[in-house]
Formats: C-alpha cells, structure tokens, sequence
C-alpha cells in the first residue's frame, strides 16, 4: 500500500501541511517537530514527490550534462569519466543529481537542451566542451537559462566556466624543451574550433617566438578529434613535410598515436608531450611525459559555479582556474625506446 503524506501527519499528530514544511525545511516549524516527523518518514518508508517538490519551489534539484561523444566513443578517453566523477560528487555533495546525455554532433546538443528547458527537467546545464561560436552556449543565452562550460568560452566575462590555464601549461612545456635543446617542434591538437586547441597553440606559438624560434606551419597540425587515431594520421602528414625534435600535443590519447605513427618510420629519439596524464601513459611503452590537467577537480568546479548560480549564492564568483602539474616520463627522456620497444623490422 502506498504511503501518503495523510498518513504520516496522522502518525506524527501533526497537520499535512506541517508535514509538507518539514518537507521543504520551513524553519518556521521546530527542530523536534521536524524531528518527530523525519522519524515518522522513514519508518513508513514515505518518500515525497521529487517533482511535485521541485514545481512548488521553482526548482527541480537536478543539473542537465551534455557530453560531447556518443556511448561508444565516451569510454575510450578518460577524461570525460573523471570530469563526470568530480561532477557527481560536488552535486550530489550539495543535494544535486545529474541527467546526461550523450551527443554525436552539435546539432543533437542543440536539441538534448531544448529538449531540457521544454521539459523543465533540470535547473542548469554543464558542457564539458567550449567551441568557437558555440551554438550551444548562443541558444542557452537566448534561453537565459543557467549554464556552465568547461573550457574558456568567447565570451568570459558573461559566462560561468572552468578550466586550466591552458596557453601557460602548454608555453612552459615548450620552454621546457627549448632549454633541453629543441629546436623544431611541432604541434599536433586536436579540432581548431575548440577553444582548448586554441588556447594550447597560443601558448606554444608564443614561446617560440620569445625564444626567438621561428614558427612552421609545416609542423601544425590538427586531428578530426582526441583519438589515437586521429593522432597518428595527422602526425604522418607532418612527417611528409618535416622531420621534428620533439611533439607538443593537446591530448594523450592524440600523442599515442603520434609515438606510433614516429615509431613506424624508425624515429625512436623524438620527445612527446601529451595532456591529461591517463592511466595508460603511466603504462604504455614508452611511457608517457603528461600534463595532469585535474579534470576530477575541473568538473567539481564547473557543478559548484552552477550550483551557486542556481541558488543564487551571494558573491558566488563566475569562473575558476584549475593548476597543470607535467609528470615527466620516458617519452621526453631523449631516446623513445630506452624501455625495450624495438624498432619496426627488429
């Protein structure tokens, strides 16, 4: 039989509509009548309407996130796994739950928020990707409807977003090769319209010039998006025009397969970089020079802006910067395969 909340004010000799402030925390009602009716709750096992709450106070305790893969392809980087970890644990730290979605291109992230606002599921949105022109972001202004980016957007000053200091992690890790010796670097990022890819070619084009280094369009290159895959092509269409001393890239899984892609031309001494220190570049032969780029702690600060935003927190700040650490490994030691990957052919 299922319980109502008549049931539990007959029980706790106190009105229904007592019941339902205890619901909603009025502090107008009594620590001990709270008390007494919490008690009365759990022992009937009564578990108030989460909509029904959420329409009688403008709110629905949950947050919308878009993720930018679809299932298939999600599982693959893990990144997005532990940004959705530090999500989940601020939220749910701060009576939150979460309603995700899984995209194949824009045009679905579109439509998964709309289809949010119509519904009026959520009380805000988180996108785990900031775009050149983003049209998610641009429909979500016009909506006035709350929201949060991972990565820096076009518009900072009138967003809430979240993200590294993505030109200095990448400046310092150019720099850092310079001074080892490096004198023809190449960069390989992913997509050109993400503002991450833009913001890591930045940093690297400036620290070649205050080096006084000469920038090559002959050693840029950009993938389709952060595979391994992806990675490789695009590292084989450079090594058509150039040969580098070292490879800066903006995503481990793109430096995998750029270390393969050097491999199988017999370039074993070639320095690589990635970002997001995965747990495969821990293991992977060689192992992997990694910029740890916190995403636990990015998605945590991306659910709390939006979180104080929802609540209207006073002096609630709009943006954080989350600190890179780079994790030296054998890929930047001189020699790729002083661990015992032999040569194509050996």
């Amino acid at each position: 039989m299922r319980i109502t909340i008549t049931d539990v004010a007959r029980e706790s000799g106190v009105s229904a509509s007592t019941v339902s402030r205890v619901v909603h925390d009025n502090p107008r009602i009594s620590d001990e009548t709270k008390s007494r009716v919490r008690e009365t709750m759990e022992r009937l096992g009564y578990f108030p309407n989460a909509l029904a709450r959420g329409l009688a106070k403008s709110s629905t305790g949950n947050l919308g996130l878009i993720l930018p893969n679809s299932s298939e392809n999600l599982f693959v980087n893990p990144f997005f796994i532990e940004a959705m970890r530090g999500i989940g644990v601020e939220a749910q730290s701060r009576g939150y739950n979460i309603m995700f979605s899984f995209s194949n291109n824009e045009d679905e992230e579109v439509g998964f928020i709309r289809n949010y606002i119509k519904s009026r599921w959520v009380d805000g949105i988180i996108l785990l990707t900031s775009r050149k022109n983003d049209r998610c972001m641009a429909y979500l202004r016009k909506k006035e409807f709350p929201f949060v980016v991972v990565g820096r957007p076009d518009k900072a000053d009138s967003t809430l977003w979240v993200d590294n200091d993505n030109f200095h992690a990448v400046y310092d890790v150019v720099n850092l090769l310079i001074d080892r010796g490096s004198r023809s670097m190449a960069f390989v990022g992913g997509p050109e319209d993400f503002s991450v890819t833009r913001d890591r070619l930045s940093g690297y084009k400036q620290a070649l010039s205050i080096r006084g280094l000469k920038e090559d369009s002959g050693l840029i290159g950009f993938g389709p998006d952060f595979s391994e895959s992806g990675g490789k092509a695009t590292m084989q269409a450079l090594l058509t025009e150039r040969r580098p001393d070292a490879v800066v890239t903006t995503d481990d899984y793109i430096a995998f397969g750029v270390i393969d892609a050097l491999l199988e031309v017999g370039l074993d001494d070639i320095a690589v970089v990635g970002f997001n220190n995965t747990l495969r570049g821990r293991y992977q032969t060689p192992t992997l020079t990694s910029v740890d780029v916190n995403p636990a702690e990015l998605g945590a600060g991306a659910a709390a802006l939006l979180i104080d935003k929802v609540t209207r927190r006073e002096g609630a700040s709009d943006h954080r910067i989350i600190d890179t650490v780079l994790i030296e490994r054998d890929s930047t030691s001189g020699i790729l395969l002083k661990s015992g990957r032999k040569k194509p052919g050996e």
